[in-house]
C-alpha cells in the first residue's frame, strides 16, 4: 500500500505520545490515556480534524504487553500497523542530543515515513507469537525466583543456627513448590498455543528433530522469528543471536581477530549455548567435529559456537526444505556417490 500519512506512537505505561506526519511534512504532537477506547476515541478526532486515517501507517516500538490497547484499537479502526523492533528505529535515526517521550514519536513518524518499504504489518499471527513471548518473559521471572531460593537453601547450610535454618528451608520449599506448579502451568499454555496453531505445531516438530534442539530452543526461535517471518537468511540470525564472528579492519589493518558483536539477543545467545552442549554430549557428527577440533588444538569456546552456527543454519534448513532433520543424510550421500 502507497502511505500517504504516517502515526509515530510512544508508548508507556499509563499515556501513549502520538506524532503524525502528512503529506507537507508537517509534524503535530498529542497525547492520550493508553487504553483501547481512548485511542479510538484519539484516532477518530484526527480524522474530523482533516487527517487522512484511511492511508495512514501507524508505527511504534515493541514495549512488551504496553502495545496491546494500540493493537485493539488499530485492529478497530483497520489501521495497518507496523510495530518495530526499538533498536531498529534508534540506530537509524541518527545523534540525538534530547530525549522525550515526544521526540520519540516523532522520530518513530519519521522512520515510518524513511523506511516504508520495509514495512512488516502486524497481524492476526502476530498474535500468538505475542502471547507466547509474554509467557515465555513470565516463565524465566519465575525461573530467577526458583534459582533464587535455591541457592539461598544451599548457601546458607551451615552459616545459620540450625533451628532458624530448617524453619527457613521448610518455607523455602513451599515457595519453590508453588513456583514449580507455575512454571508446570505456563508450559502446559505454550505447548496448548503451539498445538492449536497448525503452522507453528509444524515447525516446532520440524524444530525439535535437530540432535540438540531442544523444546525450549525450538519455542525462542520460533518467537524471536516470529515464525520464521523476520529472519530467512541463517547468518542474519546468527547475528542477531550473537553466534556470528565479525572482522575490524580499516583498509589493510586488521584491528582485531573475528569475534562476535555485543549487540545481540542474549537470551538467544544463552538458549543456543545450552543447545551446543546438549549436541555434543549426543554421538554424531556435532560430537566428532568439537572432539576433532579440540584435539587440534582450536579453543573450545570458539568451537562451541560453531557448533552453535551449524544449529541454526540446521534450523533454517529445516524450515526452508519443509523436512525434518535426517541425521543419516551425509552418511547415506557418501555411500551413493561410493
Amino acid at each position: 500500500m502507497n502511505y500517504s500519512n504516517f502515526i509515530g506512537i510512544d508508548i508507556s505505561k499509563a499515556k501513549i505520545d502520538i506524532t503524525t506526519l502528512n503529506t507537507d511534512g508537517e509534524l503535530n504532537h498529542s497525547v492520550c490515556k493508553n487504553n483501547s477506547k481512548s485511542i479510538i476515541v484519539h484516532l477518530k478526532s484526527l480524522k474530523r480534524n482533516g487527517f487522512d486515517i484511511e492511508n495512514s501507517l501507524v508505527c511504534a516500538e515493541f514495549t512488551g504487553l504496553y502495545i496491546f490497547s494500540l493493537v485493539e484499537a488499530c485492529k478497530a479502526m483497520a489501521i495497518d500497523l507496523w510495530i518495530e523492533n526499538a533498536a531498529q528505529i534508534k540506530h537509524r535515526s541518527g545523534i540525538s542530543r534530547s530525549k522525550n517521550d515526544k521526540i520519540d514519536s516523532e522520530k518513530i513518524a519519521i522512520y515510518a515515513f524513511r523506511f516504508k518499504d520495509l514495512v512488516k504489518l502486524y497481524n492476526r499471527d502476530d498474535e500468538v507469537i505475542e502471547e507466547l513471548k509474554f509467557l515465555l518473559n513470565e516463565r524465566d521471572l519465575i525461573l530467577t525466583d526458583k534459582t533464587k531460593y535455591t541457592a539461598q537453601i544451599k548457601d546458607q547450610k551451615g552459616h545459620v543456627p540450625d533451628s532458624f535454618y530448617k524453619n527457613k528451608v521448610k518455607r523455602y520449599k513451599a515457595i519453590i513448590k508453588t513456583l514449580v506448579l507455575q512454571l508446570k502451568s505456563i508450559q502446559d499454555q505454550i505447548d496448548h498455543l503451539i498445538t492449536d496453531d497448525d503452522n507453528l505445531k509444524h515447525q516446532f516438530n520440524l524444530s525439535t528433530s535437530i540432535t540438540g534442539i531442544g523444546t525450549q530452543a525450538a519455542i525462542q526461535t520460533i518467537v524471536a522469528t516470529r515464525g520464521f517471518k523476520d529472519f530467512s537468511d541463517p547468518r542474519k540470525f546468527a547475528c542477531h543471536a550473537g553466534v556470528a564472528p565479525f572482522q575490524f579492519m580499516s583498509g589493510s589493518s586488521l584491528k582485531t581477530k573475528a569475534r562476535v558483536s555485543k549487540r545481540a539477543n542474549k537470551k538467544l545467545k544463552q538458549v543456543f549455548h545450552m543447545a551446543a552442549l546438549s549436541a555434543i554430549q549426543v554421538d554424531g557428527e556435532l560430537r566428532d567435529y568439537y572432539t576433532r577440533k579440540v584435539e587440534e588444538g582450536k579453543n573450545k569456546m570458539l568451537v562451541l559456537n560453531a557448533v552453535r552456527s551449524k544449529l541454526i543454519h540446521r534450523l533454517f534448513a529445516v524450515i526452508r526444505n519443509n523436512k525434518k532433520y535426517d541425521k543419516n543424510y551425509l552418511n547415506s550421500l557418501a555411500l551413493s556417490i561410493r
